[in-house]
């Protein structure tokens, strides 16, 4: 069986009641959380509502993948690298390290990433091989 990491930005699009194919991937695929995941997850969630729901997703979670060591250093380099070919400012460069490391993490474990926003992770896919799954034109 396949695995996969469910990016925030899908979550946050099935929870909101977007149409995308989030409930096809759990058939697909064996989903893992990714610690980074699950952190971007629970900084958002505002609400009483949110905070439980971000809760039961790591509660009920068999097993939930953080970064490696390597992982943190390979981050390092991939946002200089691309952040400095994109022209990105130090804030990008921030928001985009999660990317990396949910992206290196994929690659380590063999998994895809199921993501609504697959912009930088195509950034990220040209230098570290995992596959990509866009989660609106999967639905």
């Amino acid at each position: 069986m396949r695995y996969a990491i469910i990016d925030s930005s899908a979550y946050i699009d099935h929870w909101e009641g977007r149409a995308i194919g989030l409930d096809a991937m759990r058939h697909g695929f064996i989903v893992r959380q990714s610690s980074v995941v699950l952190s971007e997850l629970r900084r958002g969630a505002r609400s009483l509502a949110a905070r439980r729901l971000v809760d039961s997703l790591r509660r009920l979670a068999p097993e939930i993948w953080a970064p490696s060591d390597e992982d943190w250093w390979r981050a390092g380099e991939l946002v200089r690298v691309i952040g400095d070919a994109e022209g990105w400012e130090t804030a990008k460069r921030r928001e985009f390290q999660n990317d990396a490391l949910i992206a290196l993490t994929a690659h380590r474990h063999g998994a895809a990433i199921v993501t609504s926003n697959p912009k930088d992770f195509r950034l990220l896919s040209e230098r570290t091989r995992f596959k990509l799954i866009d989660a609106r034109a999967s639905h």
